[in-house]
């Protein structure tokens, strides 16, 4: 038996982990694989007498596809993140622009004090989709992946990922109204509203900056104890549905921020319509990760995307945040809202 450790390149969170590790221990030269996310390595045992650059060739084509490459040395990528903004910089801002037009008109009014709508909860959603959504949320689906697709009924298979999915609206929509009363029933004042807002905006701002690049973060990861739990379940109708529930307790920077929205919001409906709401923008790349393998946030397009989207966080959380301090009275409206 030997081992060997290769540099993985294409990884960023646990669903990468756990992708790369099921794909490998299919090989039948593989005895086992684990993946160090921080170090970006993948340390392989195997039988195979060939040189540690075929096994990486080997191995390689097998995770390309989900746009991950093996190398027995680190591969330096010339990062051209500058080229990069400059071309999101201009996408983010007509996406801005075409937003506060349509707040100036009141169709997406935020409110005095920062306060969020169901139409700008789901925007936020789209765009936590293909970040923190995906590498938290993404890594269970990609575990109970591995277990349904055991399951030769290709119906069953597909009902786990319905009920899941079902489950996270359901959880989403009636815990967000449940934080709705409990803002109600502690008194959500004015002052206390506007200052949840000014916390939820701030974390939008640092999520932002860290989809743009300005702030750089440890890669989010689940333990892996509990994709490993989640494994283990049986092909129940009560269990994906209970996992959907759950994710709503996930560690997500945005789930948060949209959590505390819908506190402050201090009423079950208007807290219940923009968890709902930003669930629902969440559930197109999360469902097409469950029926369909995606790799988009590996593709050529994805770092354009993703500075984009920070540019169009960070005018939001601003746009927010001087909402909330013209409703404390801190400075005045810039806007008329």
């Amino acid at each position: 038996m030997k081992t060997y450790t290769f540099h993985v390149s294409g990884t960023h969170c646990a669903s990468c982990k756990i992708l790369i590790e099921d794909v490998l221990n299919e090989q039948p030269f593989v005895k086992n694989s684990q993946v160090n996310l921080k170090k970006e390595t993948v340390t392989v045992e195997t039988e195979s007498d060939q040189s540690p650059e075929t096994i990486a060739q080997m191995l390689t084509e097998k995770i390309k596809p989900n746009g991950y490459t093996l190398s027995v040395e680190k591969i330096i990528q010339e990062k051209k993140s500058d080229d990069v903004i400059w071309k999101a910089i201009p996408i983010g801002l007509v996406f801005l622009v075409l937003f506060f037009m349509l707040q100036k008109s009141g169709i997406l009014n935020l409110g005095i004090g920062g306060k969020t709508t169901p139409t700008t909860s789901f925007i936020i959603g789209l765009i936590a989709s293909v970040s923190s959504c995906l590498a938290i949320v993404g890594g269970l689906i990609l575990s109970l992946s591995a277990k349904v697709a055991q399951d030769e009924n290709t119906k069953t298979s597909k009902k786990q990922f319905v009920l899941f999915h079902g489950g996270r609206l359901l959880g989403f929509a009636v815990l967000g109204g449940m934080l709705g009363l409990v803002g109600k029933a502690i008194g959500v004042t004015f002052t206390f509203s506007a200052i949840l807002g000014l916390i939820a905006s701030s974390v939008m701002i640092l999520l932002g900056l860290n989809l743009v690049g300005i702030i750089k973060k440890n890669k989010v990861a689940l333990p892996t104890r509990i994709f490993a739990y989640f494994r283990k379940i049986e092909h129940s109708t009560l269990a994906p549905i209970l996992i959907g529930i759950g994710t709503f307790f996930l560690p997500c920077g945005f789930t948060q921020a949209m959590q505390v929205a819908a506190l402050s919001s201090g009423s079950f409906t208007s807290g219940f319509l923009i968890m709902l709401s930003f669930a629902l923008g969440t559930l197109p790349m999360l469902a097409l990760l469950s029926f369909g393998s995606v790799s988009f946030a590996h593709s050529k397009h994805a770092p354009l995307f993703f500075k984009s989207a920070g540019i169009v966080v960070i005018g939001l959380g601003i746009f927010a945040l001087l909402a909330g301090l013209a409703g404390l009275g801190i400075i005045n409206p810039l806007f008329n809202i």
